[in-house]
């Protein structure tokens, strides 16, 4: 998981750059807290966001 500055940033990233609205970020947070993995590949599986978004998430993460 990522540490809590990071997921904070991360959060904000999603909302502000790719609007994901609040209530997907509750289901992506129940998501992770049932099946640990990879935030990126849970947002994608549970339909949260398309293969460009998943792109540019890992372009962000990658300059964290």
């Amino acid at each position: 998981m990522l540490k809590n500055s990071i997921y904070k940033n991360f959060t904000q990233f999603l909302k502000e750059e790719l609007a994901m609205p609040a209530d997907a970020l509750e289901i992506a947070q129940k998501a992770i807290e049932e099946n640990p993995g990879p935030i990126p590949m849970i947002l994608w599986q549970y339909g949260l966001v398309n293969l460009e978004e998943l792109d540019r998430i890992y372009d962000w993460l990658e300059t964290v």
